[in-house]
């Protein structure tokens, strides 16, 4: 599986992930000011004057991470990305995730995970995982409602943008376990 397979414009609907790029410069600030409150349990802020160095941080991110813009009806609501985890070709990681706060709870964050999932399997990759901040309560409900198996937490993983020392739950998704599920 090569890189240019996994990191290309998906789209379902309205709802499309397309990869970032300058353009969705302003389209995100605007997303990620609409809830300022969410940076405090992310690794890194997204507010304010933090939000143009992490974006070209991200832009600039390499093979590492390829960050897409989320966006529904053509506007920038949101951000997300692969995360180099595991072996080239074998196993991603989905990351980096940010909607905004008006399409919480509507079932767009799942619609936008599925798509990728689909996605990353149909390109041949046998693991998907996740790895979410223990306090984000709602994003590991809603990775587990995708099916994701949860398989640990790493303690003290990290300290985040606040200093706060992160400890960090992990699940993931294999192949035969999305092929295999109810739709």
């Amino acid at each position: 599986m090569s890189d240019d397979a996994l990191y290309v414009t998906l789209s379902d609907g309205e709802l499309s992930l397309e990869p970032l790029q300058e353009r969705h410069r302003e389209g995100l600030r605007a997303a990620c000011a609409e809830d300022d409150a969410i940076w405090e349990i992310y690794p890194f802020s997204y507010a304010g004057a933090h939000f143009d160095p992490q974006f070209d941080a991200i832009l600039n991110g390499g093979a590492r991470r390829r960050a897409y813009a989320i966006c529904a009806e053509g506007a920038v609501v949101g951000m997300t990305a692969w995360i180099e985890s595991g072996a080239p070709g074998w196993s991603i990681e989905i990351g980096n995730s940010f909607i905004a706060p008006s399409l919480r709870g509507t079932g767009f964050n799942g619609r936008v995970k599925r798509l990728m999932l689909d996605h990353a399997f149909a390109c041949g990759l046998e693991r998907v995982g996740f790895k979410v901040d223990a306090r984000n309560l709602r994003s590991r409900a809603a990775v587990a409602k995708l099916g994701a198996v949860e398989e640990g937490v790493l303690r003290h993983e990290r300290q985040t943008w606040t200093g706060h020392v992160r400890d960090t739950h992990c699940f993931s998704i294999l192949r035969s376990e999305w092929e295999g599920r109810a739709k």
